[in-house]
């Protein structure tokens, strides 16, 4: 009987165990094994008596303490099948027990622990060579090979045959499939060899993915690398894995292998050395440690270290390395010193992590691997070998490819393991496919896991909530090894029957080992610690949502801290699906409401997420969580919530990473762009994309793409629907990929942009990707750059550009190899008619296809050019070739040159940069002089430049062959008019040479159309310009020849200047000397005019030309030379045989006195001068009195303009124009007072001087003085100017005081603000009316008797305006007092700031102290402004006086003023208040004393507002006006009581004429009052209601009233309610208006009920001049009803805006033709469709009907141009916002030249194309008198825009209108 047994009394159980566990002894291993990990039974194991291992097992376990011995006794009742009554009595004996013997107690011999390993300290090593030391180096190689032997056979113990996993016994015999493995640079293998098939029988035995690791070619690599791969990828196994295979002698090559884990690492207590490292923390040597480690450090080549899980360092690195092997440092320390080799230099270290920052510790050359786990393939395999049995396997097999999902999920290993041990648990009841909903995510994986390992018959659900604790509590602790304390025994054993917790040994330091235990996989933690979160009640709501986080996968591994929460969030959300309600019910034990509420918490964390700006490792994140919640509003939120533009940048991502992604996109409704750039990706990973039909961009920019990421990209590419823009960019994609790719590309049926960047393509596979582009009709770009390009593949590529009719451009620079494409248009197979239509409309598509081809720096030869140019022979019209920066050099461009008028170029093409030489240009020039098309040639060696620019072939024109036609004949038709295009040759910076003029203008001179040439900056000197000057007859009448920078002397102006008489074409000569810039210019249109007819040789010869055609001037410019008396001299005889008119222009350094005179001396013998001009020259001050002088004696001097003494010019008349007024100006030339007499002297010569101008002088008050004293025999007839010449307050005066000697003054006008001028303006003849204007002048009070003296004294002064002069209240009081005069009217306008404050009634009584009779006051407060009419002399008023003389008694100030008021305003005809404000004093004056009192006829108060309080003395002063004509109270504040204003405003005014109540407040209290009196106004002439919302009952009201208004003439009611019933009850009253002239019925409600009833009374109105009608609905009816009783005298018809259509415009066209009294119509904003209104017969009107945004088309445009031609009067065409095209700007063209008062025509916002727009340039060149025509916003591209304006610059395609002057002569 064992002791125990009998010292417990436990006897009859104890026997019972050992007969139980005696028929399993292999489980009692495994849980021996597992439970004590670090006690090596050994030999005892293999005791032949079974039972007696089963006892030694036994009493191992009872004495390793009460934890382990229970944790055992609940495994046995768990998993083995134990009758009832022993699992009662064990777990009643020893389950719960409180007591637990030891081993003291049992009775039993102790057996001392079997010892462990021992701690190392190395000897100290003695010096020489010992007999003792001689003995170690013999012994040293056998104890190393004994050791070695030693490692092999622990490593078999512990890694060999047997991997374990969840749920799995360890008699189950599981095959490990290795993962995919991928460098930084290429994708390979791990386990197969190339050719093996996955799966085959010795696929698991492969060794070609070790030897690619750890072969010989591996030596040439790094020797430190890494793993990376994501949590449950198979880190962990496959490292222990290759320690299998070491030891099974596979990896042969090295002699060592020592394997490391960090979280183990991180347990040690102190720092270890490397020997502690590798004996005492791995396997210590039987013997000789010293002499082990020096065989390992000589033989380190041979060694191999493993370390697992790098990203779990906790302790952070130390500043210092360990300095040796003897140095103790942290497990970091000693891994960085491995790594870097100071510590066993040369061996190989291997890491693994997972991705993120690593530790600086690693050498930047360390290899980096990827581990990507299974692809379908290796899921397969794995499945297969998991199943042992062929009826589950093929049924597991079958389901995995009917679940896409769930083999998608199965690419992590980890998963994989679970899936299938799912499906083993669920296929015996499961039909095929349903795998779907019980295994849709992780999360529920995890369940099914639990559900199918926990036991049948046993509560499992408190143990596993107590795992979760466990879980959670490490998780918060950062621990992931639990001691044996750490978890309960019931747990402990819960987890250990489940497969769920590993047992390990762990050494904490040297002698110091204990048993450990972690959860089998960290991710299984995480689920566990999910589960307490869900379940447990002491977590509320918040603590559970302050769980759910997104963690960058960007990581730091700088902090002492594990990253262990990665898969948390994904848990809770896969917790948080309805799906795992059942099993979170049941675990809890809690109810639905209860598990819904923590659900709902994890969803609404999900939701706040969803919304935020996320990073992409985050987007990513969340996306795995909201896939896991399998809640669709919330996938549909986060869908919403993503930018258009999601980029992905510098961090792994995986085949479930994208997989979550896509589904959350496929609940996005707008496209979406994705951006992969520096991601590592697992190759499958684009098979997630598939049928994710909102991505529109989709990039990937990595080089670890290969060719299985493009296998799997092809598979996905034609299932995303709405993709249009692909880039694989930066990949290892080969002639493998490529291939499948190209097949995908044409089942994109949106693509528009591929990009294959920097891949590393070669010939084939460039060629491949070319040839599929026909099949591509949407694709527009096509980016291969930065692949391997070869010349025979770039002749490839541009024949298949050349035959492709997609390609429109192919770019080739170096590196760069870009094509455009453009969608194909309808080919000649697809026509129909004739083979031979067909044949000329495949020609005409090919021609209509337009190609640019730039091939720069393709190092192409004269070989290479021939073949392209046989390629392009057949080609399509090529919009631009460029061939820059090859190897061409001379011979390759002339051949280029010779071709290109073959080769349909019609835009640039350019060689440059290919070794041009100047013995080459000949060649050149001559192969391209005679090319039609050529416009521009420019070459310049020095710059490397060669570039020829083609005109455009005319392009042919869209729509039907008719309008083809007309535009071809119009064409031709008018290009008559404009000059023909002219072709531009520059030579510039070539060193040309005198010697070399000869052979280029042979080359040129057969040239026919050369417009241009320009030969600056070259070295030609004096001898090659006269040599120039000699061919240019020889090379036809040019438009420009440039000769600048060719180090020119004077010898070569004279020489030049001669050309003016021997060539015809030069009209200007431009010379600069400082800058060397010579041009000599003809007209633009020289050649063509040169070709019809020779030039006039004289001005009689140019007179006798014909009517109309003027001689073009000539103009000669020399700027900053050195002219003195011979040189002029010479210049001027020159220039005598020149025909005019001309101009010369000169910019002298220096021109002295003498210079000048000589110069001016000249002009007599220049009579073909008309403009001499000295700019920039310095002038002496004696010029001014030459330049009047010769003003005086020359009658051919029109006009003298001097300036600063440094620009002076003059002009010319000819003899044949009409003599007109001089001008003379003479500004800022320092002239004072004593030079005003010497010069009035000189001017008093000039009999018709028109102007003088003396501003910015220096002539003051006594200038100013001296001149007015003068002025009365100075013969000026226009203005004089004299601003700017410091005059002061003494100067205006003196003005005043001069005006009634000067009678010839109109008007006079002084400013001496800041911006001082001084204008006076004379008549021939002396008038009666003056006008003065004075501002800012500043009068003290000594000033006013003064000026009001001169002021009296001027008695032809009519009007005086005195502004901002500080005249104050008391001066302006004594100026009116003071001002004078015999007889007349004065009216006089002050503005001063103190008027805007004042009121009204100050200015009143200020207005009561004038002198003479006011008769008109005008008053404004906002504009500060006074203005009243004073009659001369002052009259006496009887009934004034009697007033006056009955308030003496009083005798106070206020009564004199208002006896003052009272006798004003006996004389007031008129008072307008302006925008004041009239308190309740100002409104009692006006009743008491100004309205009763004057002869007051009008009255205006508008835009003011009147206190409440003056509202009644208001009414009353008004009531008694009894001569009130004219009454305006327009926008007025008055409030409620206006209808008592109105009432007393119109009491009585049955002679008032004109009304105006516009924005007045009328309610109906108000318009009663308003009809009662209308209806006694039988004198009203004008009536505005305007904007008084007048609606139908009140235009019934104020109908009836105007019955009684005969005379009325005009009748405003814009603006107000009036609909067709107010319309009827107005036709009713309109015809007994005799009178009427002008309605205004807009913008009201009326429509066509009414509109037809009014226009059928106008049109009894026979004086009806002016109709506005426009904003309202009157319709057809209306229109039609109004052409057919138009009245005859209508002048303006307004119908905007109006609903008229096509039927109303072109009845009221025809009624209106040929009206004799039409002046404006405006038709604008009405539906026309086309059909416009047009005349027959000749109209007087000046302008056409507006016809802006009617919708007018092309269909019209004949129409509209023949009403044009029948307005001959006619000055603006508003025809804005339509639908116009090139057909009506081709009819407008062709009328242009006949309608001569034309100005301005609108064609903004239509359809015209850059065609349409040269008609109408070559019909302003026609002789158009039209200012401008505006063309913003048509369809003319900007560049063709700008080449238009500059040609013709009245075209204008600006948005804001520019302002031009009409050309001169027209």
């Amino acid at each position: 009987m064992d002791p125990i047994s009998l010292q417990l009394g436990t006897k009859n159980q104890w026997g019972w165990l050992v007969s139980l566990l005696s028929s399993d002894p292999e489980w009692l291993s495994a849980k021996v094994k597992f439970f004590l990990p670090n006690i090596d039974l050994g030999s005892r194991d293999e005791d032949p008596d079974p039972r007696q291992r089963v006892l030694l097992q036994l009493r191992e376990l009872h004495t390793h303490g009460l934890a382990t011995w229970q944790a055992f006794i609940h495994c046995v009742c768990m998993e083995l099948e134990v009758p009832l009554e022993l699992e009662v009595q064990l777990l009643s004996t020893w389950g719960h027990g409180d007591e637990f013997p030891g081993p003291s107690e049992t009775g039993a011999e102790s057996q001392p622990e079997p010892p462990l390993y021992l701690g190392l300290k190395r000897p100290r090593q003695s010096c020489g060579s010992s007999p003792r030391r001689k003995q170690f180096r013999r012994q040293q190689p056998e104890l190393a090979k004994r050791y070695l032997q030693q490692l092999r056979t622990s490593a078999q113990q512990r890694y060999g045959g047997e991997l374990p996993g969840p749920g799995q016994p360890l008699a189950f015999h599981q095959t490990y499939v290795p993962p995919i493995l991928q460098w930084s640079r290429a994708t390979a293998p791990f386990s197969t060899q190339e050719g093996a098939v996955p799966g085959s029988p010795r696929a698991e035995d492969a060794d070609l993915s070790l030897q690619d690791l750890f072969g010989p070619r591996a030596d040439k690599g790094p020797r430190v690398m890494v793993l990376l791969g994501k949590a449950g990828m198979g880190k962990t196994t496959l490292t222990r894995w290759l320690c299998q295979k070491w030891a099974d002698g596979q990896l042969d090559r090295f002699q060592a292998l020592f394997l490391f884990e960090f979280r183990q690492l991180n347990l040690l207590a102190e720092a270890p050395t490397l020997p502690q490292l590798l004996f005492d923390l791995y396997l210590r040597p039987e013997e000789g440690p010293d002499a082990v480690l020096q065989y390992l450090e000589r033989n380190a080549k041979g060694v191999l270290l493993i370390f697992d899980g790098l990203e779990e360092v906790l302790h952070p690195h130390p500043s210092g390395e360990a300095a040796g092997p003897e140095a103790p440092g942290p497990a970091l320390a000693l891994f960085s010193g491995l790594c870097r080799g100071t510590l066993l230099p040369g061996c190989r270290v291997m890491a693994t992590s997972r991705p993120g920052k690593l530790p600086d510790c690693l050498p930047t050359e360390a290899a980096t691997i990827h581990l990507w786990g299974f692809d379908g393939p290796r899921v397969e395999e794995y499945a297969g070998r998991f199943f042992s049995n062929q009826p589950a396997r093929e049924a597991a097999l079958a389901e995995l490819r009917a679940n896409r999902h769930l083999r998608g999920m199965c690419a992590v290993p980890a998963l994989c393991r679970i899936a299938c041990l799912c499906l083993r648990h669920l296929l015996p009841d499961l039909p095929l496919g349903q795998s779907a909903a019980l295994l849709p995510t992780v999360t529920q994986n995890y369940v099914q896991m639990v559900l199918a390992l926990s036991p049948r018959g046993h509560r499992t659900d408190e143990a596993l909530r107590g795992l979760g604790e466990v879980a959670l509590r490490g998780l918060e602790t950062g621990k992931v090894i639990f001691s044996a304390g750490d978890i309960p025994p019931a747990m402990m054993a819960f987890g250990a029957a489940l497969g769920l917790l590993t047992s390990f040994c762990v050494c904490t330091g040297p002698r110091q080992q204990e048993p450990g235990y972690a959860f089998t996989h960290l991710s299984l933690q995480e689920f566990l610690a999910a589960l307490h979160l869900m379940a447990s009640p002491e977590v509320d709501r918040d603590a559970l949502a302050r769980h759910v986080t997104l963690n960058s996968r960007w990581l730091l591994r700088t902090k002492a801290r594990l990253g262990l929460w990665d898969h948390l969030p994904i848990f809770l959300a896969g917790l948080a699906s309805s799906a795992c309600s059942p099993f979170l019910r049941r675990l809890a034990e809690r109810g639905e409401a209860w598990v819904g509420a923590k659900q709902a918490a994890v969803i609404q964390a999900l939701k706040k997420l969803a919304t935020r700006k996320l990073t992409g490792p985050k987007v990513v994140e969340l996306c795995r969580c909201v896939d896991e919640t399998q809640e669709p509003e919330l996938a549909g939120l986060m869908a919403r919530s993503l930018p258009d533009q999601l980029p992905f940048h510098n961090f792994p991502l995986t085949y479930a990473d994208l997989a979550a992604l896509t589904s959350v996109l496929g609940h996005r409704e707008v496209p979406i762009h994705l951006d992969f750039e520096g991601c590592p990706l697992e190759p499958r990973c684009p098979e997630a994309l598939a049928g994710c039909g909102r991505v529109e961009s989709l990039s990937f920019k990595s080089r670890k793409c290969g060719d299985a990421f493009a296998e799997a990209l092809s598979r996905s590419l034609p299932t995303m629907g709405s993709l249009k823009k692909l880039g694989l960019a930066g990949s290892k994609i080969t002639a493998r990929g490529i291939y499948h790719l190209v097949q995908a590309l044409p089942l994109c049926p949106h693509l528009e942009e591929v990009s294959f960047q920097d891949n590393q393509l070669k010939n084939q596979e460039l060629l491949s990707l070319v040839k599929v582009l026909p099949c591509l009709p949407t694709l527009r770009k096509l980016d291969l750059s930065h692949n391997h390009v070869s010349m025979a593949t770039l002749l490839g590529l541009t024949e298949a550009a050349v035959t492709c009719p997609t390609i429109r451009m192919l770019q080739v620079r170096e590196a760069d190899l870009i094509i455009l494409l453009s969608p194909p248009t309808e080919t000649a197979a697809e026509l129909p008619g004739s083979p031979a239509q067909r044949g000329n409309a495949g020609q005409k598509e090919a021609r209509s296809r337009s190609l640019a081809l730039r091939l720069q720096k393709c190092c192409l030869t004269v070989r290479d050019v021939e073949m392209l140019i046989a390629q392009l022979r057949e080609g399509p019209l090529l919009e631009e070739v460029d061939l820059s920066g090859n190897q061409l050099e001379d011979e390759g461009c002339r051949l280029v040159a010779e071709a290109a008028p073959q080769l349909h170029i019609a835009g640039k093409l350019d060689l440059s940069d290919n070794g041009l030489s100047v013995a080459g240009l000949p060649w050149v020039l001559r192969a391209v002089s005679m090319c039609q098309n050529l416009a521009d040639l420019h070459i310049s060696l020095m710059h490397k430049t060669v570039v020829l620019t083609f005109a455009p072939e005319p392009e042919e024109q869209e729509g039907t062959q008719e309008r083809a036609a007309f535009l071809d004949s119009l064409t031709l038709q008018m290009s008559s008019e404009l000059p023909p295009s002219s072709l531009r040759i520059r030579l510039t910076h070539c060193g040309l040479q005198a010697e070399h003029l000869q052979q280029l203008c042979k080359a040129l001179e057969g040239s026919c159309r050369l417009g241009h040439l320009d030969l600056s900056s070259n070295a030609l000197g004096d001898e090659g310009a006269a040599q120039l000057a000699r061919w240019l007859p020889a090379l036809g009448p040019l438009q420009s020849l440039n000769l600048s920078e060719n180090r020119l002397s004077l010898d070569t102006v004279f020489s030049l200047a001669q050309c003016f008489s021997a060539v015809p074409w030069v009209l200007q000569l431009d010379i600069s000397f400082e800058s060397q810039h010579v041009v000599l210019r003809g007209g633009r249109r020289a050649r063509h005019l040169s070709a019809r007819r020779p030039p006039p040789e004289s001005p009689a010869q140019a007179q006798s030309l014909g009517s109309g055609q003027r001689c073009v001037p000539r103009s000669f410019c020399l700027r900053e030379c050195r002219l003195e008396g011979l040189s002029l001299t010479h210049l001027c005889e020159a220039l005598e045989k020149c025909p005019g008119p001309l101009e010369v222009r000169l910019s002298c350094v220096v021109l002295s006195d003498q210079s000048l005179d000589t110069l001016l001396g000249h002009l007599p013998r220049l009579p073909q001068l008309s403009l001499l001009q000295l700019s920039q020259t310095p002038l002496s001050p004696r010029s001014p009195f030459l330049l009047a002088h010769r003003l005086g004696l020359c009658p051919r001097a029109e006009k003298v303009d001097l300036r600063s003494l440094h620009d002076a010019t003059l002009h010319f008349r000819s003899s044949e124009e009409q003599k007109g007024g001089r001008c003379g100006r003479f500004t800022d030339c320092g002239l004072s007072q004593m030079h005003v007499e010497p010069l009035c002297e000189l001017l008093r010569k000039c009999e018709d001087l028109s102007q003088l101008d003396l501003s910015a002088n220096q002539l003051g008050d006594g200038g100013l003085r001296c001149l007015l004293m003068s002025l009365p025999r100075l013969p000026i007839s226009g203005s004089l100017d004299l601003s700017g010449n410091s005059i002061s307050q003494e100067g205006a005066l003196c003005l005043v005081e001069t005006l009634p000697s000067c009678p010839r003054i109109r008007e006079a006008a002084v400013n001496l603000g800041a911006e001082q001028s001084f204008r006076i303006h004379f008549s021939r003849q002396e008038e009666a009316g003056k006008t003065l204007r004075l501002r800012e002048c500043s009068f003290r009070p000594e000033h006013v008797p003064r000026l009001a003296a001169g002021l009296s004294q001027a008695w032809h002064l009519t009007e005086l305006t005195l502004s901002r002069c500080c005249l104050d209240l008391q001066p302006l009081t004594l100026l009116l007092r003071l001002l004078r005069r015999p007889e007349g009217l004065l009216r006089l306008r002050v503005e001063e700031p103190w008027m805007g404050r004042a009121g009204v009634l100050t200015l009143l009584h200020v207005c009561a102290q004038a002198s003479g009779n006011v008769t008109e006051i005008s008053i404004s407060e906002s504009q500060q402004q006074l203005c009243l009419q004073l009659k001369f002399p002052r009259q006496e008023n009887p009934e004034a006086v009697a007033r006056r003389l009955a308030r003496c008694n009083l005798e106070t100030h206020h009564s004199l003023l208002d006896g003052k008021l009272m006798e004003m305003c006996t004389w007031l005809r008129q008072l307008s208040l302006s925008q004041v404000t009239l308190c309740h004093a100002s409104c009692q004056l006006l009743q008491s004393s100004l309205l009763p009192l004057s002869e007051l006829k009008t009255f205006r108060l508008a835009s003011s507002c009147v206190s409440s309080g003056g509202l009644a003395p208001l009414a009353s002063g008004l009531s008694r006006c009894r001569h009130l004509e004219e009454l305006d109270l327009s926008n007025n504040q008055l409030g409620e009581e206006a209808s008592t204003v109105l009432a007393g405003a119109l009491k009585g005014r049955s002679w008032l004429r004109r009304l105006d109540l516009s924005h007045f407040p009328l309610d109906d209290s108000t318009l009663a009052v308003l009809a009662q009196g209308l209806s006694h106004m039988t004198r009203l002439q004008s009536l505005c209601l305007s904007g008084d919302d007048i609606g139908d009952v009140g235009c019934s009201c104020l109908a009836k009233a105007l019955e009684a208004a005969t005379s009325l003439e005009e009748l405003g009611l814009s603006h107000n309610q009036i609909g067709d019933a107010g319309a009827q009850h107005l036709a009713a009253v309109l015809p007994g208006l005799p009178e009427l002239r002008r309605v205004d019925l807009s913008a009201n409600g009326i429509c066509p009920a009414g509109g037809v009833r009014l226009v059928e009374s106008l049109a009894l109105c026979k004086h009806l001049e002016e109709l506005m009608l426009g904003c309202n609905a009157l319709g057809d009816p209306t229109a039609l009803e109004l052409a057919r009783a138009l009245p005859p005298h209508l002048r303006v018809l307004h119908l905007r805006s109006s609903r008229l259509g096509p039927e109303g415009a072109l009845s009221l066209g025809r009624a209106l033709d040929g009206c004799p009294h039409l002046e404006e119509i405006s038709l604008a904003e009405n539906t026309l469709a086309g059909q416009v209104p047009h005349f027959h017969t000749s109209t007087p009107s000046r302008s056409f009907p507006s016809l802006v945004s009617c919708e007018i088309d092309d269909q019209a445009a004949k129409l509209l141009a023949a009403s044009f031609m029948l307005c001959p009067a006619l000055e603006e065409i508003l025809l804005s916002w339509n639908l116009l095209g090139d057909e009506a700007a081709a009819e407008l063209a062709q009328v242009l030249p006949r309608m001569q008062r034309l100005k301005s025509v609108d064609l903004e916002k239509n359809r015209i194309t850059a065609d349409g727009a040269w008609l109408l340039a070559a019909g302003l060149a026609r002789g158009s008198g039209v200012q401008v025509i505006r063309l913003w916003n048509n369809h003319v591209p900007p560049d063709a825009a700008q080449r238009l304006q500059s040609q013709e610059p009245r075209l204008d395609f600006s948005f804001f209108p520019n302002e031009r002057q009409a050309p001169r002569g027209t």
